[in-house]
């Protein structure tokens, strides 16, 4: 045995090495709520900057909570903590352009006992310009964590409400410890949804009663400026109503129209064309007849992640009539010319982005992969995820792309972001980073599916680091499609060897992936080890959190094969 083996070897040495001399830092805390440090070091990953960039292998330096450095040659600092991204991918943080993750609806109002349904009280009819979606906002609500899970670190919240909801807000999916408030009062949330058993409750008298309150709005500020300025005039009543709707007319926020339906694009357009408001178009469906019409407007546009629902097609029988089959292609071809809307907005030349609002969160990439297959570029949809977005919320200064000086917002994959098999293994929000445990990929059994590589026995492994070099054994021990396994290490806390159990093994072809923990000083660390298998020989990194990876190399000795 080499002398470097008869002393502490480079996992003890670097074990022993954190606890030591990083004794400020707390335990590192997977959830991102406590960080162990606010500065971080994302290495060797393949970077991909924004839409449209091809991905270099870089270095992301993040301190509180900004973008310090993207690059291969960037000084790291040394109260960084390392984190090896070697076979990772960093993407910019999702952005929602319409996001109801975290609202609730509020109470309804009680009506008055001499209501009456043909003038009834604003917020009875469902015109609360005054509400903000800050206060139907929870944070710590599920659903925003489902969204951050899906890769969603920036949204806009929209209250909910009636044909005037109230005031949006833009927030960001981060830490508990934080407000989270990025800007109150982004945009006017409205729709042409009417009110029941009263008026306004048809779209034809939203549309009527919205005119009307603009006008009123405007007449109001004309009196309020009047009475500040002149003697002898009236004091005006206020009315909360159009004293919240004065952004609006002044032009500071725009209108978002919710406009599902192709009449219902044209409605909105014909009112921002005749009142003359900033319009943001939002929860489109059904937009493919009038994509010229949008593109003369110029208006940002949000549509719908939410996808019309194929289970009619899959229900779909071999053994019909050609009646049944005429009324199947039907079906087909309706979903088909919905899921392509998304490109044909693309190939018009009208950037968009998303809005999640009624989409599930488990239901966000199954929704992309459908636009994508059925026109929409891997490009286009990035962008609107991110560069889109962020043009909309007016926030293209500080978010949208992976910049020096921007939000630490980061999507980091575990390969391209649209490929199949790909999950989305940590998020980082305003600097905190959040950790999602990733399915392991299908197993392949021990040499039986063509290519797949021979991983069950017991190998000799050797690693090398500015500490100095180590080994050891590990056996792997395969059970049908499943894997266990142990492994050999110098003791962290002294002399000797201990043992630990392999976790999360995974072959998948020629490439083998698996972890171990660590017990070092009542702390616990773990150690993720990936490489590819050719023949009896493995060559992989050692990545172990803080330090970095390293290489990791391993050699089968054939003699002893462990299979039940």
């Amino acid at each position: 045995m080499k002398k470097t083996l008869l002393k502490a070897g480079v996992l003890g040495l670097l074990v022993a090495g954190w606890f030591s001399t990083n004794s400020l830092y707390a335990q590192s805390d997977p959830t991102g709520k406590k960080p162990v440090t606010s500065t971080y070091a994302i290495t060797n990953a393949t970077v991909i900057t924004a839409p449209g960039s091809s991905g270099t292998k870089a270095t992301v330096l993040i301190k509180d909570g900004v973008i310090q450095g993207v690059g291969s040659n960037l000084n790291i600092p040394s109260e960084a903590q390392v984190i090896a991204g070697d076979s990772l991918f960093i993407y910019p943080g999702f952005i929602d352009g319409g996001s109801d993750a975290g609202i609730t609806a509020p109470k309804d109002p009680e009506r008055p006992k001499d209501f009456v349904s043909s003038n009834p009280p604003d917020e009875i009819a469902g015109i609360t310009p005054w509400r903000s979606a800050v206060d139907q906002f929870a944070a710590d609500d599920k659903s925003v964590e489902d969204f951050r899970k899906a890769g969603f670190t920036v949204a806009q919240i929209l209250p909910d409400g009636g044909m005037i909801a109230g005031k949006a807000a833009v927030v960001v999916f981060g830490s508990e410890y934080s407000t989270n408030i990025l800007k109150t009062n982004t945009a006017l949330v409205s729709s042409f949804r009417g009110a029941r058993g009263m008026y306004p409750g048809t779209a034809v008298g939203v549309m009527a009663k919205f005119r009307d309150i603009f006008q009123n709005t405007k007449l109001s500020q004309g009196r309020s400026n009047q009475y500040q300025t002149a003697s002898g005039v009236v004091r005006p009543e206020f009315n909360p109503t159009y004293q919240a709707m004065m952004e609006v007319i002044n032009g500071q926020i725009p209108v978002m129209y919710t406009a599902p339906s192709e009449l219902e694009v044209r409605r909105a357009l014909s009112l921002q064309k005749e009142l003359g408001f900033k319009l943001i178009l939002t929860g489109l469906n059904d937009y493919a007849n009038v994509i010229d019409v949008i593109k003369a407007a110029n208006v940002p546009v949000l549509i719908s992640l939410e996808i019309p629902d194929d289970k009619a097609i899959k229900a779909q029988k071999e053994e019909v009539d050609e009646a049944t089959k005429a009324q199947y292609s039907r079906v087909q071809e309706a979903y088909d010319n919905a899921i392509k809307q998304a490109g044909l907005l693309e190939e018009a030349g009208v950037p968009f982005a998303f809005t999640t609002k009624g989409t599930k969160s488990g239901d966000v990439m199954k929704a992309l992969s459908s636009m994508i297959e059925h026109g929409l570029s891997e490009e286009g949809a990035l962008a609107a995820l991110t560069t889109n977005a962020a043009s909309v919320l007016g926030m293209s200064r500080v978010a949208g792309t992976i910049e020096k000086g921007k939000m630490a917002n980061l999507v980091i994959t575990t390969d391209q972001l649209f490929a199949e098999d790909s999950q989305i293994k940590h998020v980082v929000v305003d600097g905190y980073i959040f950790d999602f445990d990733t399915k392991p990929k299908k197993k392949a059994s021990n040499g039986d599916a063509e290519g797949a590589a021979k991983v069950a026995g017991n190998w000799n492994y050797e690693t090398e680091s500015p500490a100095g070099s180590s080994g050891g054994t590990f056996e792997i021990v395969q059970d049908g499609s499943s894997y266990t396994g142990t492994i050999t290490l110098d003791n962290p806390a002294g002399a000797g060897k201990i043992n630990t159990d392999l976790e999360d093994i995974n072959v998948n072809g020629k490439n083998l992936t698996f972890s171990f923990n660590i017990d070092a000083g009542g702390n616990e660390i773990t150690i993720n080890v990936s490489g590819e298998v050719e023949g009896e020989s493995y060559d992989g990194t050692m990545s172990v959190a803080q330090f970095g990876s390293f290489p990791f190399t391993a050699t089968l000795n054939p003699t002893l094969i462990a299979i039940k």
